[in-house]
């Protein structure tokens, strides 16, 4: 049955249980019943807060009445796809009620085991503060001739070619609304990007699209043009992403339309491949001297790169390289394994990458042993959601954290898990016009915005609650975990931090920095010998 299937078939049957009961009475609950669906049908359509409904008239309420039967009922039919997904089923009605400003506030107390391992909580002080707004903020690249002040919780990449046309407009107007940014993904920065007006991080990927040659490779011309656009607050260049780190990015040749073919200067209805590695540069030294090139192409916007952890020594590499020739980006995203995206392999999904709190403490840790800190600023992607999911991660060591997921809840996505179909069901990854349309940009914006100010209202509460003045205020002493039954540790004694400057006088006690720090270059991603050593169960 299509997607309007029932709603045609019941203005037919209305129309035919019309002409019997003229004919005899007797027909007249068959006219009732087809003509009451076609109401529903029709104000199906012609309403604008449920993108479903509309794509779905009638049909859509089938889903909705599944989940009024109850918990358990909703569990079994409607959200068991979801039980095996990051979020959880709390997390999305989280995103739900904020985006929608529903009181958001819970009877009975948590839903958490307090006792089991790996709980987490932040003590509160017996003197909270008062914190007059909730609009925090951290600056980025302040020795950049255009430095930035951003939101401490802004979205992350997505592509437009992933997503929609509406949905990328009701992203950028959200952001617009709520001063925070919107990361464009690698799919290049389209006219739905700009429409609006919202702070925009410009993402070149491996592909280069929107500023690539005829060959692929990387267009300065180009570049420059689109990154003087003032709307381009930033430039990040992308060595690797989350969900598939070391994959390289695919969007099926259905999703390539001749609109997005133009923009990202590909051809249109073939598979739009990003190679896994760049041909900008094939070396830390290399990688720093191509963002100070970008830095000074954009007119000097802060420019950095985001990664997801692998091989130790590689980010160990690019630490050196920093060091070594003073060329360092004005921040740094990091991203973890957590990240999701709309079609990647399982196996890169579930095992490959380090998660984000490891990857972050990774390059916190780095930084400051060698003094760049407070030169860089660190962002942080992963399964970010709540309020509390930003207090632990800044406390952690980011500065910024970026969320997608919970941003493409608030839009209304179900996790209907079609995203590569081309037949998301809401409008939000499809390039079917028939199904984006649907979605009303307007009403999604005012969704991603209120999304946005009411997690940060919520983290103000919590920083009020801890006695604290700003995110920025937040470390990992403040943050407990549970580590079994009868153990609870603050992250400052379960993780070993490094002191700043540890780096430049001694390799530290810490096994991933005695392994691989040493022999780590500034001028190679390859192994070093130690590694390839330990490879083939050579004695090192």
């Amino acid at each position: 049955m299509g997607r309007y299937g029932l709603y045609i078939a019941s203005i037919v049957l209305t129309v035919l249980f019309g002409a019997l009961t003229l004919y005899n009475l007797q027909w007249e609950w068959g006219l009732a019943i087809a003509g009451l669906l076609v109401v529903v049908g029709t104000i199906d359509l012609l309403q604008h807060k449920s993108t479903l409904r509309r794509n779905y008239p009638i049909l859509a309420h089938f889903r909705y009445g599944l989940e009024a039967i109850g918990p358990e009922m909703r569990q079994y039919f409607v959200e068991s796809d979801i039980a095996e997904t990051p979020f959880s089923r709390q997390e999305r009605a989280l995103v739900y009620q904020r985006s929608k400003s529903v009181r958001d506030t819970r009877p009975f107390g948590t839903l958490y085991d307090v006792y089991g391992t790996d709980y987490e909580w932040i003590n509160h002080s017996l003197r909270p503060a008062h914190i007059e707004s909730d609009d925090f903020r951290v600056d980025v690249g302040l020795k950049c001739s255009k430095p930035y002040s951003a939101s401490v919780f802004n979205i992350s990449a997505m592509s437009w070619g992933a997503l929609s046309a509406a949905a990328i407009r009701a992203l950028n107007e959200g952001a617009r609304r709520g001063h925070f940014y919107h990361d464009t993904g690698e799919g290049s920065l389209s006219p739905y990007h700009l429409e609006n007006g919202g702070d925009i991080v410009w993402e070149i990927g491996s592909g280069y699209f929107g500023c690539r040659t005829a060959d692929g490779k990387f267009d300065a011309d180009k570049f420059t043009a689109q990154a003087a656009r003032e709307q381009v607050r930033m430039i990040e260049v992308k060595l690797s992403q989350g969900a598939k780190p070391g994959h390289g990015g695919v969007l099926p040749g259905a999703k390539v339309t001749e609109e997005i073919a133009q923009v990202r200067g590909v051809q249109a209805g073939v598979d739009c491949v990003s190679p896994a590695a760049h041909t900008a540069f094939t070396t830390p030294i290399e990688l720093l001297q191509f963002v100070a090139r970008l830095r000074e192409l954009s007119g000097g916007k802060p420019t950095g790169f985001k990664l997801a952890i692998g091989h130790p020594w590689e980010w160990f590499g690019i630490a050196k390289a920093m060091h070594e020739t003073q060329l360092w980006p004005d921040f740094i995203v990091v991203d973890g394994a957590e990240g999701g995206t709309g079609a990647a392999p399982a196996e890169f999904i579930d095992h490959v990458g380090v998660p984000m709190h490891e990857a972050l403490m990774l390059v916190h840790n780095t930084l400051v042993g060698l003094n760049l800190r407070e030169h860089i600023a660190i962002g942080a992607a992963g399964k970010i959601v709540s309020a509390f999911d930003i207090a632990r991660t800044m406390a952690m060591g980011a500065d910024w954290c970026n969320a997608a997921r919970g941003y493409m809840f608030a839009l209304g996505c179900i996790q209907s898990l079609s995203c590569h179909t081309d037949r998301c069901p809401t409008g939000i990854a499809t390039q079917d016009p028939a199904r984006w349309k649907s979605l009303d940009v307007p009403d999604k914006a005012t969704r991603v915005h209120q999304f946005h100010d009411n997690t940060l209202h919520a983290l103000r509460d919590l920083l009020c609650a801890a006695g604290l003045e700003h995110p920025r205020e937040l470390g990992p002493e403040h943050i407990l975990r549970r580590i079994s039954p009868t153990e609870v540790r603050s992250l400052a004694a379960i993780y070993r931090f490094l002191a700043p400057g540890e780096l430049l006088h001694k390799v530290p006690e810490h096994a991933v920095f005695k392994t691989f720090w040493a022999d780590a270059s500034a001028q190679s991603f390859t192994p070093p010998d130690k590694v390839k050593a330990l490879r083939v169960g050579k004695t090192v």
